[in-house]
């Protein structure tokens, strides 16, 4: 497992472009609503994900913790990216 700060770095840089994708579909795109909640729901997403990296729950062990929170925060993303193309 890498570092707590670079693993916030790379969530940080994930949702960047994610944010940026949606802001060009709202801004050429026929959608504006959707694209607009999909933007609210990147922000609420990093957000979410940085808090969890920074307290793990307690009871797990850090390698299954951190683990799971990478396997969910791609498995969200890749959940966007499918409403962010179907706009």
């Amino acid at each position: 497992m890498a570092n707590k700060r670079t693993l916030k770095h790379t969530i940080s840089f994930v949702c960047e472009k994610l944010l940026a994708e949606c802001i060009a579909a709202s801004l050429y795109g026929h959608n504006k609503n959707g694209a607009e909640s999909l933007i609210y729901s990147v922000f609420k997403m990093e957000d979410n994900y940085l808090r969890r990296v920074s307290h793990p729950e307690p009871g797990l062990k850090p390698q299954q913790y951190y683990k799971d929170l990478r396997e969910r925060f791609a498995e969200q993303v890749n959940e966007l990216v499918d409403q962010l193309n179907n706009l």
